[in-house]
């Protein structure tokens, strides 16, 4: 026999339900649609997509964007770079965060409501791009990968999301009880808190991951060598090299306008994808530790 009790809902609890699914599914539209018609213009053949008949799937399908794209030898070089900065800038970012999230957690730690203070302060306050870029050169960091990599390899933000989950979930007790039993500090972080701390670290290297990656005015501003440009300069330069030759006549000026076009949206995709790749596999850790993170502090 069932026993189950169900509540009735009234005809205002069912209107409001059909409502909030109706948003979600037009905000959900509203998201998705950009990228389908991104990825199906990337597809289609240039006239296709300058006289407006793609709109949802590709027409006269065609890989001439990219092939046009990776013709260019600088992409793959671009492509290589972007990966060096997001992979070596992410193990950067995130040791330097945690380095000085859980001290910063940890209530026996004499200072750190001034440290928290003064990082919380350049939230506020900065120098602003021209006193920021003679400190990069006065370290002779202009035309260095190091120049992408040091200079954002710590946010206050995430520092506070960082600290905010280890005092929530790294209780002083289970610190002590190490301590009782012979642990040093080094290897209550390595043994314990690192091993229950995978939500907040997945939210830190997906948060850095995408910021590298998508680094592009850092980059127009501190390097000089092409062999050290990201893929998103390389990107930005080809299309600008596609627009600056003049067409002698109205059909050229149609086909590469185009062209154009067809190229802007292959190389959307070509940089998107690595990201997209990767977040699924962060996704479940990304959603709970950002939401213990930013619960209290």
């Amino acid at each position: 026999m069932n026993n189950t009790i169900r509540i009735k809902e009234s005809p205002g609890d069912k209107l409001l339900l059909l409502g909030i699914y109706v948003y979600l599914v037009v905000c959900s539209l509203v998201v998705l649609y950009p990228l389908i018609y991104i990825l199906s213009a990337s597809f289609s053949s240039p006239f296709a997509v300058i006289s407006g008949k793609v709109w949802l799937y590709p027409v006269d399908i065609t890989l001439i964007g990219y092939e046009v794209v990776f013709k260019n030898s600088q992409v793959i070089i671009g492509f290589a770079n972007s990966l060096f900065y997001a992979i070596v800038g992410t193990l950067v970012s995130v040791t330097v965060t945690l380095m000085i999230a859980y001290p910063l957690s940890r209530k026996t730690f004499y200072g750190r409501n001034l440290i928290m203070f003064l990082l919380t302060f350049t939230m506020l306050f900065g120098g602003g791009m021209i006193p920021l870029y003679l400190v990069i050169k006065d370290l002779h960091l202009i035309d260095t990968r190091w120049a992408l990599i040091i200079p954002g390899a710590l946010a206050v933000y995430s520092v506070i999301i960082a600290r905010t989950f280890f005092q929530s979930n790294i209780p002083d007790e289970l610190s002590e009880a190490a301590e009782i039993d012979g642990c040093s500090d080094m290897g209550f972080l390595f043994r314990i808190v690192l091993p229950l701390s995978k939500s907040i670290i997945a939210v830190l290297v997906l948060f850095s991951a995408v910021g590298y990656w998508n680094a592009y005015f850092d980059a127009l501003l501190y390097l000089k060598s092409v062999d050290k440009y990201p893929l998103q300069l390389i990107l930005r330069n080809i299309l600008l090299l596609n627009a600056s030759e003049n067409p002698t006549n109205i059909t050229e000026m149609m086909q590469r306008q185009g062209l154009a076009d067809q190229m802007k949206y292959s190389l959307i995709v070509i940089s998107t994808v690595p990201i997209l790749l990767i977040y699924p596999f962060v996704q479940r850790h990304f959603v709970k530790g950002v939401m213990i993170g930013s619960l209290k502090g």
